[in-house]
């Protein structure tokens, strides 16, 4: 797929769902504003953890995240609408609510500025359902008569390289990032994708769960096909035969594991060296509609990019003609008519994640206009203003260099790394730059038409305006300045190219940070996402960019060994983990957001001793400060889910399940005491066992 490469879609971010300080860490070990317990009511219990959701029958030995959670898991029922609900979901939530409240606004005010008209005409385009309706399938009719008069190879590349305006999927995809060589650079970044199932095993697995949803894909395709007026019998024969194709995709695909390898996925390449090596393929025409010219170039599939071109070549034109047809009627079908929407629901909502109804319509219409290429930054503005106080940003900022401070002296302090490394890492977590809230400068949206009555024709607009806008940048130095999420959004993120950390407003607010919380709480809370964060840049991947960004190896020999035998043994503690029988975590897959997990926990605590200055932290509602903090992340990864999302993160998915990063604790000793756990417990380790990186 043509598509556009932000930092969210590429392995230069990692999310905890996934101005520069360049200073040494500070030596202060007061305690900040942020995580001060003041006179004010914490927003959750008396201290900021809701101690009724525990379940006091389990021992924390045996499950901890029952433990924390258990009677609210067990009481929790699981809306229709929902896959999952947990901490995340119910901040999400809150954000929902709080930007409708701001579009209500909007629809009620009169003399709308520029940028307020664009997001009520986006707002009331997406929610005029009887317009979309009567319209039925022919807002797509144009691209579909263009692919149906596909007449060979060359046309079907000049196809896959307009797939940035109209949304289909393709095997071969091409964007823009950073050069990781030289994070100053943009470089074109060309990959595989392809698939329409979460991944690979989906194809490829013959147990019976994955045989149903094959066959359950099938005939979803075939009745997406009746929407573009293909007879029954001609629809289930072309499904067929997209089935097959993709899984001939499947097969040429590296496994997720690989496909994060960031040394694997660095094969770069100056224009005219890249056409020869990957010949077959004509890439100036795949590339013409983007208006990109950048000259060089990186493959981050080598093998799979030679296969898809294989395929490209040697496959059927009326298949790839059908495969297209089928995913650009899918991947539109939420701006099309209800009866196109709710059949492709009922595939990829229900069958795939359990969901049993969609979500009402205006949150749909917020995801949709949210997102960084869309009016999410217009609606963030707004949303800052009201929701987010300037309070919050300098006690965060506070926070992150606490933490900082821990790290460092826990590099310091680190037996199995030796000097040589120590200088380099430090200089890496010197160069942290947080960014807090919300972006400094907006997005001019000047010239950008969007209108009332024409849903796909906004997301075209859009997609042509920022399509616009990298072009014009593509050629300079990069923007640090760019964030991969909006403030609305509940998240967090790492990115390795310009050696930063990113907290989006929207996720400081209980449970993760709450000013009147106890300090134990927000450090197990907002402290342990921050330390997650700078954990990233020191996982098994983000360990491979320096101080600058630069991907490089920046290692001894003998500490990167030592290194890799700590994340290995992690990476097999989590792939014991089996949420559904026959189906286990995929330890090396999720090593990155586990290192983060348990490093940040790790990072977290220490600020939080340091905070205390050699005092005993004070025993609240009966919980001692270890347990509060504890308690505080255990209770971030509360969730419920269908067992359909479950398996879809499993095999889909980078992070491990809620329920089983609740269980980073038993890697360090001071959980081991709060809680007593004791040899015979199910989640004991012994000491030898706990791994310990930073």
């Amino acid at each position: 797929m043509m598509k556009k490469t932000t930092i969210a879609t590429l392995v230069a971010a990692s999310f905890i769902l996934g101005g520069c300080t360049g200073q040494a860490p500070t030596t202060s070990t007061s305690t900040p504003a942020a995580v001060e317990a003041v006179a004010a009511k914490a927003e959750l219990g008396t201290f900021g953890v809701e101690l009724s959701a525990r379940n006091l029958d389990i021992k924390p030995g045996d499950d901890f995240f029952m433990y924390a959670s258990g009677n609210w898991y067990d009481n929790y029922e699981l809306p229709a609408d929902k896959t999952r609900f947990g901490a995340f979901s119910k901040l999400a939530e809150r954000s929902n609510d709080e930007v409708k409240a701001i579009i209500e606004d909007l629809a009620a005010k009169e003399n709308l500025t520029g940028t307020e008209k664009l997001v009520a005409d986006y707002y009331n385009a997406y929610m005029d359902t009887d317009t979309l309706d009567a319209l039925g399938i022919k807002p797509l009719q144009a691209t579909l008569t263009d692919i149906a008069n596909i007449a060979d190879v060359a046309g079907l590349t000049k196809t896959f390289g307009e797939a940035w305006l109209t949304g289909t999927t393709t095997p071969i995809w091409g964007g823009m990032w950073t050069n990781p060589k030289d994070p100053n650079q943009y470089q074109l970044h060309v990959g595989v994708g392809g698939i329409g199932l979460p991944d690979r095993d989906y194809y490829l697995l013959d147990t019976e769960r994955f045989v149903n949803i094959r066959t359950e894909y099938q005939n979803h395709i075939a009745q997406m096909l009746a929407f573009a007026g293909i007879s029954e019998a001609d629809a289930q024969k072309q499904a067929a035969e997209i089935l097959a194709l993709e899984t001939k995709i499947a097969e040429i695909q590296w496994p997720r594991e690989k496909r994060r390898d960031r040394d694997l996925a660095l094969n770069q390449f100056e224009r005219d060296a890249f056409e020869a090596e990957y010949a077959g393929f004509d890439w100036d025409s795949f590339f013409a509609s983007s208006g990109f010219a950048i000259p060089n170039l990186n493959v981050r599939q080598p093998e799979p990019v030679k296969g898809a071109i294989d395929l490209i070549n040697g496959e059927d034109l009326a298949t790839w003609k059908a495969y297209l047809t089928y995913h650009t009627i899918s991947n539109n079908a939420s701006m099309l008519s209800q009866d196109i929407y709710n059949t492709n629901f009922a595939f990829f909502g229900t069958v795939l994640n359990g969901q049993k109804e969609p979500r009402p319509r205006w949150k749909r219409a917020i995801s949709a206009m949210s997102g960084t290429e869309s009016l999410g930054f217009a609606i963030g503005e707004i949303y800052t203003k009201r929701y987010f106080p300037e309070s919050s940003k300098a006690q965060m900022a506070e926070l992150v260099e606490n933490l900082r401070t821990a790290l460092g002296q826990r590099i310091d302090g680190l037996d199995w790394m030796g000097a040589e490394t120590k200088v380099n890492a430090k200089a890496k977590l010197a160069a942290f730059r947080p960014k807090i809230g919300y972006p400094d400068q907006g997005i001019d949206f000047a010239g950008l038409d969007i209108k009332s009555d024409d849903l796909l024709g906004n997301a075209k607009t859009l997609r042509k305006f920022f399509q616009a806008k990298d072009v014009a940048v593509e050629m300079e130095p990069t923007d640090r300045e760019r964030w991969g999420m909006t403030p609305q959004q509940v998240n967090a993120y790492y990115n390795s190219s310009f050696n930063e950390i990113v907290f989006p407003a929207a996720i400081l607010q209980p449970p993760f940070f709450d000013p009147n919380a106890d300090a134990a709480v927000n450090y197990g809370g907002i402290g342990a996402v921050i330390g997650h964060e700078m954990g990233h840049g020191f996982d098994d991947q983000g360990s491979k960019s320096d101080a600058e960004g630069v991907q490089r190896n920046w290692w001894t020999d003998e500490d990167r060994a030592a290194f890799d035998a700590k994340a290995e043994k992690l990476a097999a503690q989590y792939s014991a983990y089996e949420p559904i029988e026959g189906n286990f975590v995929n330890g090396k897959n999720s090593l990155g957001e586990n290192i983060g997990d348990v490093g940040g926990l790790a990072m977290a605590y220490h600020a939080y001793q340091l905070s205390l200055n050699g005092e005993e932290a004070p025993i609240i509602d009966g919980t001692t400060g270890d347990q509060r903090f504890f308690l505080a992340w255990a209770q971030v990864w509360k969730e419920k889910r269908t067992e359909e999302s479950m398996l879809n993160q499993l095999r889909g998915g980078t992070h491990a399940p809620g329920r089983y990063r609740a269980l980073a604790p038993r890697n360090h000793d001071a959980w081991y005491a709060a809680f007593d756990v004791k040899p015979g417990d199910a989640l004991y380790l012994a000491p030898e066992d706990r791994v310990r990186i930073w």
